[in-house]
């Protein structure tokens, strides 16, 4: 009788559809990545959805303070982060709806791309996309400034072709 060792014990909870074929080391750490990622994005998604009134009103505050301001922080908080941060708060409910209906898309993907199906790559990228074009929709072109650009777009992007490097591991 052989010891079973924590990687083993890992594998086999991971293991959804039952089988024992081994998940490439790549599509392995991506899956984690995006299980983690999309648990990490509902949260701050539900947080969000429950903050937009305060963040909305600190940001009207604010506008007061910025007269004397660099114009570096006037770009942070200034009238256009007020409108972004008014439209977040009048369609918070859409916005908290499609993301989660993004995340469920891309949970379900990576779950069936854990267990080796290419199936599961069309529903992760849909999950991907859900999100950006809400966002788009919602919010404007204006929410993909800055670092918003990096997660609302470069990540994504850079995730769908990983996984597509993947495809060739999965039947």
């Amino acid at each position: 009788m052989t010891a079973m060792t924590s990687t083993d014990q890992a594998a086999d909870i991971l293991d959804f559809d039952g089988s024992k074929k081994k998940i490439p080391e790549m599509l392995n750490v991506l899956t984690i990545l995006t299980f983690v990622g999309c648990g990490v994005f509902t949260l701050g998604s539900i947080y969000s959805f429950f903050h937009a009134r305060k963040g909305y009103d600190d940001l009207v505050q604010a506008q007061d303070k910025l007269a004397d301001a660099p114009e570096f922080v006037k770009s942070l908080a200034g009238p256009k982060m007020v409108e972004m941060a008014r439209l977040s708060l009048e369609n918070r409910v859409p916005i908290l709806l499609l993301a989660l209906v993004g995340y469920g898309l891309c949970l379900y993907g990576a779950i069936r791309m854990r267990g080796l199906k290419k199936e599961g790559f069309p529903f992760y990228v849909l999950g991907q996309l859900v999100p950006v074009v809400a966002s788009f929709i919602f919010l404007g072109v204006g929410s993909f400034g800055g670092f918003a650009l990096i997660g609302g777009l470069l990540f994504p992007v850079l995730f769908i072709i990983l996984y597509a490097t993947q495809l060739k591991n999965m039947s």
